[in-house]
């Protein structure tokens, strides 16, 4: 026995624009993640500097 499965195009444009409203969200974390990485982990302010620090390797991240 086959079973068909068929879906209207209301249904396929609901997957494409779901796909596209996870971009943003995906993109800003990703940009978030490069600035707390980038931004703070190689800041020059000693505080800031020493608490990045810290956390990567907590987080077993190599830094050195």
């Amino acid at each position: 026995m086959t079973t068909r499965s068929t879906k209207s195009a209301s249904d396929q444009n609901s997957a494409v624009a779901l796909t596209a409203d996870r971009a943003v969200p995906v993109f800003m974390a990703a940009l978030l993640g490069i600035f707390i990485i980038g931004g703070v982990g190689f800041s020059h302010i000693e505080a800031v500097h020493n608490a990045a620090h810290d956390y990567r390797h907590s987080m077993a991240f190599p830094c050195h």
